[in-house]
């Protein structure tokens, strides 16, 4: 079964997906990285429907969604996020994934709405310190090119905003935690690469139940170049419930 709607939320009209039959499991609910939507997991998703019902949707302003006025954080995504929930009658508990941006969101939307989440999976998902850690540790041409890329949902100032409230909010969290880091990230150093590993292997620490797996043949998109690792993430928290 696949159910395609617009749902209409205070601010704007958001597009969203729903994947599987009702089979009392978890809802997996994703979020995909910074100027991608919900397309970005048609490589997995079909896989995911076989064992649990899954959500994708594009955030306000990309894919079918409408704007919104609201600033483009991820404090108001997360509101966003759940206003779409209860108005699509998607009831909880959700297991999460977020991949790179998509993780700042679901990490402040696990913080927030704990009861109503069981499992979060993180893919390749971006450091609250990523900015003053990692970012100088690359070229310049990086960097600049980092910088230049905030054009298509929220600018610079309102991305790093993002990462401050996740800082701001961070807490212990009490569900299992899957973190999925890249091995094979494109033009990073093997300094960098270890730097980056490792700052995925401190996102443990936000669960008292989280393990790390490095996808050692995956560039950021780990659902394209390892869907199976991603997958079975998924199908493991789901199971676990």
């Amino acid at each position: 079964m696949i159910k395609e709607q617009l749902v209409q939320i205070s601010v704007c009209k958001l597009y969203a997906k729903l994947f599987g039959e009702n089979n009392g499991k978890p809802t997996v609910v994703m979020d995909a990285g910074y100027g991608d939507f919900s397309k970005a997991w048609d490589s997995v998703i079909e896989d995911i429907s076989m064992f649990s019902n899954v959500l994708v949707y594009d955030r306000a302003g990309l894919g079918k969604s409408e704007q919104s006025s609201s600033p483009r954080t991820s404090g108001e995504m997360v509101k966003e996020l759940k206003e779409l929930l209860n108005e699509a009658k998607i009831s909880p508990p959700y297991i999460l994934v977020g991949h790179s941006f998509g993780g700042v969101n679901l990490r402040m939307f696990a913080t927030e709405f704990q009861n109503e989440v069981c499992g979060l999976v993180l893919i390749d998902s971006t450091p609250e310190d990523y900015r003053e850690r990692f970012l100088p540790t690359m070229s310049q041409d990086f960097q600049q090119a980092y910088n230049k890329q905030f054009v298509y949902e929220g600018n610079y100032d309102e991305f790093m905003e993002s990462l401050k409230q996740l800082k701001e909010t961070r807490l212990k969290l009490k569900v299992p935690l899957i973190v999925l880091s890249a091995g094979k990230k494109t033009h990073y150093s093997e300094e960098s690469q270890r730097l980056w590993n490792e700052m995925q292997r401190e996102m443990l620490e936000i669960s008292s139940d989280s393990v790390l797996l490095i996808a050692e043949n995956s560039t950021h998109y780990i659902q394209y170049d390892e869907p199976e690792m991603v997958v079975h993430a998924i199908k493991k928290l789901v199971d676990n419930v």
